[in-house]
């Protein structure tokens, strides 16, 4: 079965729906993938759900930031099957258990990779609706990037550097997971 790295990009807001507790509501414009099996990234937009829907039944593993609050409650609507029974490595959910904070995927990316995001959430929205469905695609498919590397850089190393927001200083926060025994769901 194939690993994956996820994340998704939406075409509405939290405000548009009337706020984070109908998280549900929101509508997704763009999802991209990693495949592991395939060493190349993968992309659909609104319009392919089916196709992202059988390819999704055939993974093992998906590995995301904030997917569980976030990625897959939103996909769960144009599934034709339940995500959350999905296997799933949330590194914003691993390293808020080891640090007791949660941190932005941004941040995280520079502090360890010395790369930062190319856009911000509600400029994915903006990129919807000004029909710049490739800058979408691109921007998408960077946090992906940055994702997978952040994964591998934890994996390999067994810990990522979070830096305190408040003050000058970093922690080395460890990160150990084998992923043969991890459950469906962290919390």
């Amino acid at each position: 079965m194939d690993k994956i790295v996820i994340d998704i990009e939406t075409k509405n807001s939290f405000a548009d729906v009337g706020g984070q507790a109908n998280l549900r509501d929101l509508q997704v414009s763009f999802v991209g993938i990693y495949s592991y099996n395939q060493d190349k990234y993968l992309s659909f937009y609104e319009h392919q759900m089916e196709e992202l829907n059988a390819f999704l039944q055939k993974v093992g593993l998906v590995i995301g930031f904030s997917i569980n609050r976030f990625d897959i409650p939103v996909l769960e609507k144009h599934l034709k099957f339940d995500p959350f029974a999905l296997k799933r490595l949330d590194l914003l959910e691993e390293i808020e258990l080891a640090h007791g904070k949660r941190i932005g995927l941004d941040i995280l990316a520079k502090a360890n990779l010395g790369i930062g995001k190319t856009h911000h959430s509600l400029e994915a929205i903006t990129l919807y609706n000004e029909g710049n469905l490739e800058e979408l695609k691109n921007y998408c498919l960077n946090d992906v990037k940055i994702t997978k590397e952040l994964y591998e850089l934890a994996t390999k190393q067994g810990h990522l550097l979070i830096p305190d927001k408040f003050s000058s200083e970093i922690a080395k926060v460890p990160l150990r997971w084998s992923e043969e025994v991890l459950p469906s769901t962290l919390f």
